[in-house]
Order: C-alpha cells, then sequence, then structure tokens
C-alpha cells in the first residue's frame, strides 16, 4: 500500500468499459494512473524496454519506423511460455514501478490506478480499495468485436486467459454494474467518489494523529 495516498484500484475484464468509467471519475479532477498507457509507455522508441526486447527477439519485431511490432512479440509469446515468462518478468517490475512514481506525483484527494490485471498481477497490494466494473461474458464479447474489430474465437480466447467473472467480483470492494443506461452509471460513480473523498480524509486524518 502507498503511504500518504489513498488510492482505488479499478480493473474489470476485456470490453467491461474501465475506460469509460475511469474518465466520468476524471470529470471529478481525479488523477488517473492507466497500467495500459504506462504498459505502452515502457517499450515506446528508445526505452530501456525496447532496447531489451530487441536484444532477446531481434530485430524483426521492429516495425519500419523502429517501433515495437506488437503483433510481431505477439506471435513470439502466444504459445510459448517461457518467453511470455521472459517478457513479463522485463515489463511488469517497469511498469510497477512507473505506475508507483505516478501515484507519488498525484495532487488529486485520491487516485484511480487503472489495471486490467489488478488481482492476476498482485496489483491490489498496492491500493486502499478495489472497484471492480462488471458485465456479462456475452456483452464483454460483442462490446469488443465491436471496438476492436477482433474476431469471436479472439475475445474468448483472451476473457479464457483473465480471471473469471465470479472470482473478480468476489474479490471487490465495490463494483459498478455497467449493463444499464449512461445516468445509472453516472450515478454509481458520483456515489463512489463522494465515498472516496470521505474514505480519503479519513486516512489523512488517522496519518496526522
Amino acid at each position: 500500500m502507498i503511504k500518504n495516498k489513498f488510492v482505488v484500484g479499478l480493473t474489470g475484464g476485456i470490453g467491461s468499459g474501465k475506460t469509460t468509467i475511469a474518465n466520468l471519475f476524471a470529470e471529478y479532477g481525479i488523477d488517473l494512473v492507466d497500467a495500459d498507457v504506462i504498459a505502452r509507455e515502457v517499450v515506446s522508441i528508445s526505452s530501456d524496454g525496447l532496447k531489451a526486447i530487441t536484444e532477446h527477439f531481434g530485430k524483426a519485431i521492429l516495425l519500419v519506423d523502429g517501433s515495437l511490432d506488437r503483433a510481431a512479440l505477439r506471435a513470439q509469446v502466444f504459445n510459448n511460455p517461457q518467453q511470455r515468462l521472459w517478457l513479463n518478468n522485463l515489463l511488469h517490475p517497469m511498469i510497477r514501478h512507473q505506475m508507483l512514481s505516478q501515484v507519488q506525483a498525484s495532487t488529486s484527494a485520491y487516485v484511480i490506478m487503472v489495471a486490467p490485471l489488478l488481482f492476476e498481477n498482485h496489483l491490489d497490494s498496492l491500493v486502499n480499495t478495489t472497484l471492480v466494473v462488471d458485465i456479462a461474458p456475452e456483452l464483454q464479447i460483442s462490446r469488443t468485436i465491436q471496438r476492436d474489430g477482433v474476431s469471436k474465437q479472439q475475445v474468448e480466447h483472451i476473457l479464457a486467459s483473465q480471471m473469471t467473472r465470479e472470482r473478480r467480483v468476489a474479490q471487490a470492494d465495490n463494483i459498478i454494474d455497467n449493463q444499464g443506461e449512461n445516468e445509472l452509471l453516472r450515478s454509481q460513480v458520483l456515489r463512489l467518489h463522494q465515498q472516496y473523498l470521505q474514505q480519503a480524509a479519513d486516512l489523512e486524518t488517522d496519518l496526522n494523529d
């Protein structure tokens, strides 16, 4: 857990609407620390992450402009647990370090840490409370196909690799149901925003006592 900061770990399966929810909190002036954004930054051109990946896999995983060819990298690790473990061991500490740095630099009343694999990668140990965005699997599939233009089979494969809906919900401190109307969503976010403001204030009081 991060000292002097009240951190909300926001997670949910693919296509659940994590970004939508995070942006609603941002409308209240809350800082967002997004694991997916940081994951792209740590393998950007001239980064230490990309240099290490290129040394390990060769220049075939680079595009013409020198940036990472994500499809080529996925092909390298897709059915190779050993290579996937190597990649995770390289990137996860880098991503974790950047997330912690951004949380410490935050100036809002509390911080939202957006992490698709919050529980799987044990990032929940860094936060004060967890918030799961929950929708039915069939809705996850249809939304992801529509958003990413991928096949149903690809989405089902990703779903199978993620924590089950039941386990994720069981571990959540708070849950947002993202299956209804937009106004219902906003009211849920407002209620939680007020709750987190109070919890952050309580934490500050405890630290100052």
